[in-house]
């Protein structure tokens, strides 16, 4: 498939398809809060970005972001060619358990070695993720764990057609 047309970025946006491949990895001060259940199950201002070429910023939270008990460990485990082994996290707010929604490098590859332990979330999974007052919308697709805000311009990897980009 034919890579697409990307978008022209405004002011103050990115574009995906300037965010390199192998992806790179970047701190973040923005203020990142997570709902789950009707529960606000983190919030930060210390977070990474993981930026690969046509997805939206993946978000990486500290463990101490987190409520305790907010998370809990799960079965199964994924490979990340660039990241390596990934394993899954269970995330608990109110009454809601969402499986599996999360994930963790405990000992990520080198040039990630700053998520060791931090924490990913499927946005789609909770009722709601904002970054800086804005609430994101999830990547599609299901597979991916991308949080598309206004600042960034896609199109995106994970929507109808995209799997050979």
């Amino acid at each position: 498939m034919r890579r697409p047309t990307p978008i022209k970025p405004g002011p103050g946006q990115e574009s995906v398809w300037d965010y390199p491949r192998p992806p790179r990895l970047e701190t973040s001060t923005a203020s990142i809060q997570v709902v789950l259940g009707g529960v606000t199950i983190a919030s930060t201002t210390r977070s990474w970005r993981v930026l690969e070429t046509s997805h939206p910023p993946t978000y990486y939270l500290p463990r101490e972001a987190f409520v305790d008990g907010s998370l809990r460990e799960a079965e199964g485990s994924s490979f990340c060619e660039w990241k390596g082994r990934a394993d899954y996290v269970d995330v608990v707010g109110g009454q809601q358990v969402a499986p599996r929604a999360a994930w963790t490098y405990l000992r990520p590859t080198g040039g990630f070695a700053d998520l060791a332990g931090t924490i990913a979330l499927m946005p789609a999974a909770m009722d709601r993720c904002v970054v800086d007052g804005e609430v994101v919308v999830p990547q599609e697709g299901g597979f991916y764990g991308g949080w598309i805000t206004s600042n960034v311009v896609g199109p995106f990897k994970g929507s109808k057609n995209s799997w050979g980009w």
